[in-house]
């Protein structure tokens, strides 16, 4: 639920690094370039953030216009959630300005420096991560501090045109993660298309966050209508359009929201209860259910990780912390942390409201139903996009389950949804034409905020092109093509079960054995837990950070390890097309008196693949997902399992639209460990997790059954070639 990068888009600074003379080449040669030593410590400085060094490296004309504090704000809140850059690489040399082209993980953009005239010092640094354009500003900025019903005030950025000659709809975009150095909308890619097509955007601080006033609640539940002095977001939401109707001059009386992750939720939330303006929005990977499937559990398993790091970020202060680990791979500093009754005896002290929350509320009881987005909606009253990625690690679910919900009741076609080859966030900035190691073969980002958002905005606020959008659209992985379907999941795809076998063996043929001993087994050991991606597991958010890509990262990684169990197809001799929902059975037994189960289903590639060698056998997941075995019958009313005694476990992989290729095969693995991202469960049922102790964990023998009985498989939807 994190902010994606460039939905808090702005140029950065025009600040001033300065370097060793040694380091430096003269202004006299304003066409050479800095040279490798200066780039080498120069990025080096910027990717270990060491504020004091920059600040002791800037030439006195910058100190007298900027305080080490100003600095020291910039570095933290604009610069450091870049980091790392992996690479830069030299441009061009104009008025005495030297461009170098950066890539993070984002993509690339443009740095543009200029030295001291005495040569010592790099005197000016202009860094724009969001957009390769440098210049003035088409989008004329003002801040106001709104108010609301009950006297809050909200820090609110409004961009109009420079040139603006014509009424204009708003488009707003309402964030807990800080509005006030958003670039002008053009240098933003994220809604760039939209900017040239010209729009009043609005972007603003949620209460409590940042600059605007009142007390921050973790998504906030419904106000009491009847007390018409209660709020909530819809109704932040509802008084902030109602404001900018009646003060912003030229706006054409239509609003739209759009927004990612949290600021998805909150477009949501606009939707609710809207404002009579707001005609059309564009939630992209919303939460919908904290305990079901986003980000601080996944079927009753909590997110261990993203749970801690986040909470700590948004409640350790009014603006984002990073939580200060005193480990590079977080994997040990977890598994040090021992049980999570330890996080607030030596961290929280019960001083983050959203952790307190996650150890009073162990099960789907009325908080979490309450807090989710299907208990919120009802029948659609606006125009809805609903967008979500295929390998998004933090909302999958979300965007999906919201669409689901809204599909219900929309009798007047008002709801849409956009499934693309993304992470979290992913078609807001770059092109968007891989993920990883992964290849889209096409600009994927470029062409969704084109052809798709802008369009999508501009019918239903400005009555431009001609209204006609599919109901899904969704990017086929495997033979990387775009696809549209007059629902989702499409109603003409056929169920079929893909069955574990002997012998590490998957087939679409049902087992016929009947024999007890028809199953696979393993050691789960909560002592030494399955690393959900390959070591270091760096802080979530923290330097170097792989969390943005590990969903796709290469499974071979645990091959070896005799904790995780595998299946695999033979070679595929015709392609297998999977589009739509897909549910793991499980037929499973555990020594102990509770269990996890990871299931991920996997694209195996071939050994010899000449396209990218690289890529020779690499294992691909393309779907996966977490069950906690105490929440069998009910997510309400968990039950210890009865030590050794078969069970069926049904397991939600959510949906799909890929193409396992001839050449290719299909894996299927399981696990009870995917740590730190799922907390270690103690195997041992004890009635809150949170209060186990260290004497509760213990190891277990998980069997995984593939009989005639109990054939555990992989429900598939499958499309004819």
């Amino acid at each position: 639920m994190r902010k994606v990068l460039a939905t808090g888009s702005f140029l950065f600074l025009i600040a001033a690094f300065g370097c060793k003379y040694s380091y430096c080449q003269l202004p006299g040669a304003p066409t050479g370039r800095l040279t490798d030593s200066l780039r080498k410590v120069f990025f080096a400085k910027m990717n270990d953030k060491k504020i004091d060094e920059f600040y002791s490296m800037l030439d006195d004309d910058f100190k007298r216009r900027h305080t080490a504090d100003k600095i020291e704000n910039i570095m933290l809140e604009q610069l450091f959630p870049t980091l790392p850059i992996y690479n830069h690489q030299y441009l061009n040399s104009a008025d005495n300005k030297i461009s170098y082209n950066l890539e993070n993980k984002d993509g690339h953009f443009p740095i543009s420096a200029s030295l001291h005239n005495t040569g010592t010092k790099i005197h000016t640094l202009e860094i724009n991560p969001y957009s390769g354009e440098f210049g003035p500003d088409k989008y004329n900025k003002k801040e106001i501090m709104i108010p609301v019903r009950d006297g809050v005030r909200l820090h609110t950025v409004i961009f109009t045109p420079v040139d603006q000659k014509q009424a204009l709809p708003f488009l707003m975009l309402r964030t807990p993660y800080g509005v006030n150095h958003y670039p002008s909308p053009e240098k933003n890619p994220y809604v760039k298309d939209m900017a040239e097509e010209g729009y009043i955007f609005v972007y603003q601080d949620i209460r409590g966050r940042y600059l605007s006033e009142g007390t921050f609640a973790m998504q906030r539940f419904n106000r009491d209508k009847k007390d018409t002095h209660a709020i909530d977001e819809s109704s932040d939401t509802y008084d902030s359009f109602d404001w900018l109707l009646k003060n912003i001059p030229k706006n054409n009386g239509k609003a739209g929201m759009y927004g990612i992750s949290y600021d998805g939720w909150t477009t949501v939330m606009g939707a609710v209860d809207p404002h009579p303006a707001l005609v059309a929005i564009s939630e992209q990977a919303t939460p919908s259910d904290m305990f079901l499937g986003d980000d601080f559990h996944h079927n009753g398993a909590f997110r261990l990780s993203y749970g801690f790091e986040y909470s700590f970020m948004e409640e350790a202060s009014k603006t984002d912390s990073l939580f200060p680990f005193d480990n590079y791979d977080t994997y040990d500093w977890y598994l040090k942390l021992g049980a999570l009754s330890n996080v607030n005896k030596k961290y929280f002290f019960g001083k983050m409201p959203t952790w307190n929350d996650f150890t009073k509320h162990p099960n789907y009881d009325e908080f979490w139903k309450k807090q989710s987005t299907p208990y919120r909606l009802d029948t659609p009253r606006v125009y809805i996009m609903n967008v979500a990625g295929w390998w998004d690690q933090e909302d999958f679910y979300g965007p999906q389950k919201a669409y689901e919900k809204w599909e219900q009741k929309d009798v007047r076609h008002r709801n849409y949804i956009v499934i693309g080859p993304w992470n979290h966030g992913g078609w807001a900035h770059g092109p968007g034409s891989k993920l990883g190691n992964i290849n889209f073969d096409s600009a994927t980002g470029e062409r969704f905020r084109k052809d798709i958002q802008a369009k999508w905005f501009a019918y239903f606020l400005k009555g431009k092109g001609d209204g006609h959008f599919a109901e899904a659209i969704t990017f086929q992985t495997g033979t990387n093509t775009w696809k549209t379907y007059d629902a989702w999941p499409p109603r003409e795809a056929v169920k079929k079960n893909l069955y574990f076998r002997s012998g590490g063996k998957l087939s679409f043929e049902k087992p016929a054995d009947a024999s007890d001993g028809a199953f696979d087994s393993y050691i789960s050991d909560p002592a030494h837990p399955v690393p959900y991606r390959s070591r270091p597991v760096e802080e979530t958010y923290g330097p170097g950070s792989r969390w943005y890509t590990w969903l796709t990262e290469d499974q071979r990684f645990v091959q070896n390890r005799p904790d995780v169990a595998t299946w695999q197809s033979d070679v595929l001799t015709e392609n297998i097309t999977v589009t739509g929902s897909l549910t793991a059975k499980l037929f499973a037994a555990t020594s102990g008196s509770d269990a996890d189960w990871i299931v991920k289903l996997i694209d195996v590639y071939p050994e010899s693949y000449p396209d990218e060698p690289k890529m020779a056998g690499y294992e691909f997941m393309v779907a996966n997902d977490v069950f906690r075995g105490r929440f069998r019958t009910s997510f309400e009313n968990p039950e210890p399992l009865i030590p050794n005694e078969v069970e069926e476990f049904i397991i939600d992989l959510h949906s799909l639209n890929h193409v396992f290729k001839k050449g290719h095969r299909i894996m299927v693995q399981v696990q009870s460990t995917w740590f730190p991202i799922i907390d270690r469960n103690p195997q041992t049922y004890v009635p809150n997790i949170f209060e186990a102790t260290e004497s509760d964990f213990k190891i277990a023998t998980q069997k995984i059954y593939r009989s005639a009985e109990a054939p555990s498989h992989i429900e598939l939807s499958l499309m004819e070639q």
